[in-house]
């Protein structure tokens, strides 16, 4: 395979290496979730699993938000534990979905294959996620990247992509 010369690039002719072309091609047939569809998903996560894991931490466990506050880095844990495991359950068993994000048609992927990636990468991944919004860095990467992966995307490897779902005619 010869390299592209630098004249070519510069006038803009096609290279004749095929695989780079496919490539390319392949990267831009991946249907990447937009930030929009991935902030609504996480609000309706967060009132459909954090807020009932909310309400039973603050009034069942620590009896009164006095006590949750008192005792807020233990809460904060009594709240942040079962929630990764919660949405890891359902990423894992419900091919890479939470309710959010099956209401919205996007689900988790390993990066490499496009599959539904492992458990570790899953749990990993939603760890990840809560220090990416706790440094809102991690969390404002995706704004300004073409694939939109926030950090812990990029972390654990995998990527949120769009799947229209069609439906039959009755």
């Amino acid at each position: 395979m010869a390299k592209q010369r630098f004249r070519d690039i510069k006038q803009g002719k096609k290279s004749s290496n095929k695989t780079s072309q496919k490539k390319e091609k392949k990267q831009q047939d991946i249907p990447y979730a937009t930030n929009g569809q991935k902030t609504k998903a996480a609000l309706t996560d967060s009132f459909m699993l954090l807020m009932p894991i909310m309400y039973i931490v603050v009034y069942l466990v620590m009896g009164s938000r006095e006590g949750f506050s008192e005792n807020m880095l233990i809460g904060w844990a009594y709240i942040l534990v079962p929630l990764i495991t919660l949405q890891s359950l359902f990423m894992y068993f419900g091919n890479g979905q939470t309710p959010g994000y099956r209401a919205y048609d996007i689900r988790v992927v390993d990066s490499k294959t496009l599959s539904k990636p492992p458990l570790f990468s899953i749990v990993f991944r939603n760890m990840a996620m809560v220090l990416s919004l706790i440094t809102f860095f991690g969390w404002l990467m995706m704004f300004f990247r073409k694939d939109k992966k926030g950090l812990h995307d990029l972390l654990s490897q995998t990527t949120v992509l769009y799947e229209k779902k069609t439906q039959k005619s009755k």
